[in-house]
């Protein structure tokens, strides 16, 4: 008769995610992963197969994670200028109990050269972000918010490549001031 898990695996794929967040892929060891899930060795192999699988399931969990509080946050704004100021402001504070900066991101610089999963699951991620800031940037140009100057897509992809940035420095000493600066900035370049 086969042993029933002694673990939530949602709980404990929460807890590699975070490790792998704050870690990285290669930094984290399988006796870290062990130690931190509060699961043995052999339950890991049982569910997750190995450290590669259950890295890029901790991904997915990640990108359905902040896609979905970005797209919820998007929705309650009452205006274009609103929803772009609540994606910034996401990025730049993160989550309370959440390790700074973005897994995708830090995963993406870390593995995607050599890693063909990471990388397309990195594009995909990065794809997804820029059709909900292009979703923005085109109710922002529709209700006279936003300058026509641009594209939305091309809008977007400046936009995204201003967030990735962010994300980045989120994870130095920087001022949160001084990210909220280069933030506004950004954005001045979408007014009419």
């Amino acid at each position: 008769m086969a042993r029933s898990k002694e673990f939530e695996e949602a709980a404990v794929l929460e807890k590699a995610m975070k490790l792998f967040w704050e870690q990285g892929y290669e930094k984290t060891s399988l006796n870290d992963l062990v130690e931190h899930m509060g699961i043995h060795r052999r339950s890991l192999y049982d569910t997750f197969t190995d450290k590669h699988t259950l890295f890029l399931k901790a991904l997915e969990r990640f990108e359905d994670r902040i896609g979905s509080r970005l797209a919820a946050g998007v929705k309650q704004s009452g205006s274009a200028g609103e929803a772009l100021r609540f994606v910034f402001g996401f990025i730049i504070h993160g989550e309370e109990d959440a390790p700074a900066g973005c897994m995708l991101v830090n995963s993406a610089a870390e593995l995607a050269l050599r890693d063909a999963e990471v990388d397309a699951k990195a594009r995909e991620a990065f794809a997804g972000t820029e059709r909900l800031l292009a979703e923005i940037v085109a109710w922002g140009q529709e209700s006279g918010e936003f300058a026509k100057r641009y594209g939305a897509s091309e809008l977007a992809e400046y936009l995204h490549n201003a967030l990735t940035g962010l994300r980045v420095m989120t994870r130095t000493t920087v001022a949160k001031e001084k990210l909220e600066r280069t933030a506004a900035l950004t954005m001045r370049i979408l007014e009419p």
